[in-house]
């Protein structure tokens, strides 16, 4: 992992920018040398924020959907019941 001190950073952001789309990897950011932040990249972001938030999202509605126990009339198959709400959404 790469490192800039914060100086560096007000001074030579564009500079530190390339580095980061240049290596792909993680730069430390340091102020005072203690470690304070991380630049990443958007795909590294994306990968791992994100999507993680959306795979969370999509967890929460397949549990929702699990908890609602629809319950059909008696006699109708979901395969009835999908037929019939295609039907009458064509009228």
């Amino acid at each position: 992992m790469h490192t800039a001190n914060a100086l560096r950073m007000r001074q030579n952001m564009g500079s530190v920018i390339q580095e980061l789309q240049k290596t792909g990897e993680p730069i430390l950011i340091e102020k005072g040398r203690l470690p304070v932040a991380v630049l990443i990249s958007l795909a590294d972001y994306k990968k791992r924020f994100v999507d993680i938030e959306a795979d969370s999202a999509r967890r929460k509605i397949i549990e929702e959907i699990k908890a609602s126990q629809i319950r059909l009339p008696s006699g109708m198959s979901s395969l009835s019941l999908i037929r019939d709400l295609r039907h009458d959404s064509g009228n």
